[in-house]
Order: structure tokens, then sequence, then C-alpha cells
């Protein structure tokens, strides 16, 4: 059955703000050609749209051209905030964009694992309301928090979870309580870091690829024929509790010690550093064992007569590429991803030089072709991912073209 009148224009318009979204302004003509659509049907939707408030003459195209044809075309920009939060145990990190993404401020607020909720609450609301000021002052339109832990997929909310503190589940409605107007959303920190770097990272060109979080803790986010997958209880890739050897004991359902956590999380790798005899981490989080990681590789890659003479360096790096390799096989045997992103602070320092070594360990290991990249966008990927989150929730109602 053809779709009515009404439905065809609404979903050319969509189309027409999406290429406008992803490619940037453009002409009347570039629209016709990248659309597929008719001259005067593109001319309607441009004067539709143009009426609606959702897009705008911002230029010119060509140096010589003038008039009509030669206008580019972009959407409102200010047309609406977005505010995204990346949460973390020891504070929040905060920006603010316009509606197309371009960062207008960005904030922070350390919080001490020794404060109690409420003021904990109130230092991450109030990091919020200053970043939304030196943004201009105007209420976001929709709030994207980036947490770990689990997230309820049947109610959105984020799940009590053991070794967390109470005021991450309790964020999301104090900002809802302080900013009626806006729409806030939760999604799992590692979730958040693949969609990044699917979109604007190292799987640009994969639909299906499994990232694997190397941070302070780790995780794994799953997307197969471009979704994201979140299982029945929203604990798709929580890989830190997966029993492995090595350990001297098992994870519980409240404390991953013992998991592939206990291989992988910061604090082990800044313990497996220190036994290769490298400098000690002067913090044993994501960013701080970066910086280790970061300077082993450069060692490797700089020594005279190439890696073999770099000696602890070498070595550590080979013994936290088996350790991440553990880990890695266990996702590829399931799923075949195809491709595993190291993502996180440590993934991305490690870069090629470590995924490389965790590449030819899974041609070991498994039987499955699985490319091994380094994640491109580190720690910012949270960060990154909760605003694309919020801008597509935030588009997807106000590209809501009027019924005419």
């Amino acid at each position: 059955m053809p779709a009515s009148p009404s439905t065809a224009r609404a979903i050319n318009d969509r189309h027409a703000l999406r290429l406008l979204q992803r490619e940037g302004p453009l002409t009347a003509g570039q629209l016709k050609q990248l659309t597929g659509l008719s001259r005067p049907t593109v001319a309607d939707l441009v004067e539709r749209l143009s009426v609606s408030g959702l897009i705008t003459v911002v230029g010119e195209s060509g140096e010589q051209r003038r008039g009509p044809n030669a206008r580019l075309y972009g959407i409102v920009a200010d047309r609406a905030h977005l505010a995204a939060l990346d949460v973390r145990t020891e504070g929040v990190l905060v920006l603010v964009s316009d509606l197309v993404g371009r960062v207008l401020a960005e904030g922070s607020a350390p919080i001490g694992g020794d404060t109690g909720t409420g003021p904990a609450l109130e230092q991450a609301v109030a990091a919020v309301e200053r970043t939304v000021e030196r943004a201009g002052g105007r209420r976001p339109h929709t709030v994207g928090i980036g947490a770990p832990g689990l997230v309820d997929p049947a109610t959105g909310d984020l799940r009590d979870s053991g070794g967390l503190p109470d005021w991450h589940r309790r964020l999301a409605a104090a900002l809802q309580e302080r900013m009626p107007e806006a729409r806030v959303t939760v999604e799992n920190e590692t979730n958040l870091a693949a969609l990044a770097e699917q979109r604007e990272g190292a799987a640009r060109d994969r639909d299906t690829f499994v990232l694997l979080w190397l941070g302070h803790g780790v995780g794994a986010a799953v997307v197969l024929d471009g979704a994201l997958r979140r299982g029945a209880s929203g604990g798709t890739g929580e890989i830190g509790f997966l029993p492995v050897p090595g350990t001297v004991t098992l994870p519980s359902a409240t404390d991953c010690d013992g998991g592939f956590h206990s291989l992988a999380g910061a604090a082990a790798i800044a313990r497996l550093a220190e036994l290769h005899g490298l400098p000690p981490a002067e913090r044993a989080d994501g960013p701080g064992v970066a910086v280790v990681v970061r300077a082993a590789v450069a060692r490797v890659t700089e020594a005279p007569g190439g890696a073999a003479g770099a000696g602890p360096a070498e070595r550590f790096l080979d013994a936290l590429a088996d350790r991440i390799a553990i880990g890695a096989a266990s996702v590829v045997s399931i799923l075949d991803p195809g491709c595993v992103v190291l993502g996180g602070e440590i993934g991305q320092a490690g870069g090629a030089v470590l995924a490389d070594r965790v590449a030819e360990r899974l041609r070991r290991m498994s039987p499955l072709g699985t490319e091994v990249r380094a994640g491109r966008l580190g720690g910012a990927a949270v960060l990154r991912g909760a605003l694309l989150t919020a801008r597509d929730r935030a588009q997807d109602e106000l590209f809501t073209p009027p019924d005419r």
C-alpha cells in the first residue's frame, strides 16, 4: 500500500534532516542529488522545514555563484541545548552542546568516596547547573547519562549494583527533579563507548563488533548487525564477572574479584607493570595506568634495534596481551564478532602495539578470524556516547516536520 502524501512528506523531510545532520550544510541541489527526489519535491521540503524553524540559510556555496541555487541550508543548531554526563566512582564529567553536537561548555566535579549520598547528589547536580550557565543558561532539552552498572531494560533505571556509590542510582531522578522539562536517560558507560566508537571512532566501518572496555574496571559492549544488544536484564557484556584462569578465587553475584576484572582491571595492570620492573602508576585507575601502558609502548617502539631491545616493557606488554586475550577469546568463541575494539583509556594507550599482540594470541586460541583494533576515543568515548544518545533523542522529537 503506497504511503499517503502526508506520510511521504514526513519521510522525505526526516531523510533530509538526517542528511543535514550527517553531512553538514547542503544546497537544495545537493539535497536533490543525495535524496534522489525531484527538484519540486526538494523545494517544497526546504520551504516546510524553513517555515517550521528546523533549518535556515547558513551561507552560500561557491565563490562565483549567487542566488537561490547557491544557498546553503543547515540545521538550526540553537533550537535546543543538550547535556551529557560521564558518571564515575570518583566524580562526574559534564558537557553541554547545541543540537548538532558543537560543545558549548564543559565541567566536572570530584566526589570523594566518603561523601554521603545527599551531598554527592548536590555536588553532581550543581556541576551540571554550572556547566549549563557557562553555556548560556538555557535549560537542556535532553540529558544523557553514562554510568557503570546495569541499566534495567524495562524501566531505563540504573539498578542497584554492589561496589558502586548510591548517588549513581539516584542521580537521574535528582536531575529530573531539578530540571523537570528535560528528558533524562541513563545508559551503561561501556555501551555508550561502543556507540561513540562506531559513530566517530575505530568501528565506523563495522556493524558487528565487540568493544572491550579497559579502564578503571573492565566491561564489554556487543553490537550485532548494527544494534546494541543489552540482554534480558541489561547485563550483556558484564565481562568483569567472567570466571577465568589465573585468579585465586571465583567472582560472586556482588563482587567481580576473582573474575576477569582481577586480571585486566586498572589495579591489576598496575601490579603487573610493577612486577615487570616498570615505574609504578601514580593512580591505579584508568587514566593513571594508561600513562604506564603508553610509556611501555613508547619504549618498545623507540628501542634501538626494534621491540626486542625494550626489555621489561616488552615483557609487560606481552603479559598484558596474554591477560586481555583470555577475556577476548571467551567473547569471540560465543559471538564471532569479527572485530574486537580495545576501548577505554588503557586500550587507547596500548594502540596498535597492544592490539596486534592480542590479535596474535587470538589467532592461536580461536579458529574464528578476528581483527583487533585500538579504540580511538579512549575515556572520552563515554561522554561522547552520552552526547550522541541525547542528540538522537532530541532530534527524534524535534525533527518532527509540520503536518502540511
